[in-house]
């Protein structure tokens, strides 16, 4: 099997895709844990179910785009680019979310452990997810 080859074939190419996302979740994950005022693993150790939603929401949200990607782009940097495109709106989407709730601070909420508003979290994230995938060309 030639060089290229190597790198082509379906099961490389599938173990290069999952070590990219894999690693831009945890990039991701860091930087919403700079994002929200609270330490989400914290919580969640806590047992603070609205703070899981959320989180859980974030992971699939930021997942899902790469899934749109990897679809849609035919090289690896394409399929990157186009994923932290993405995972940038998601981010824009949670500031957002925060910002048009002004009669409550999300941040503060989801740490308080109210989980009608981690549940609406977690719809934002995966929904718009969809809508960033679907976008993406």
């Amino acid at each position: 099997m030639s060089e290229t080859g190597f790198w082509t074939h379906p099961l490389v190419e599938t173990a290069g895709y999952f070590s990219v996302v894999v690693l831009c979740l945890i990039v991701s994950m860091v930087i919403f844990e700079i994002v929200t005022k609270y330490k989400n693993w914290e919580e969640i150790k806590k047992g603070n179910m609205a703070v899981a939603m959320a989180t859980g929401g974030k992971i699939f949200g930021v997942t899902n785009i790469f899934r749109f990607s990897i679809e849609q782009h035919n090289t690896l940097p394409e399929m990157l680019g186009w994923g932290l495109y993405g995972f940038t709106l998601l981010i824009f989407a949670y500031v957002l979310f925060e910002f048009l709730t002004p009669k409550f601070k999300v941040d503060q909420e989801i740490e308080n452990d109210n989980r009608s508003v981690g549940f609406i979290s977690l719809t934002i994230s995966v929904g718009l997810s969809f809508v960033i995938g679907a976008s993406i060309s």
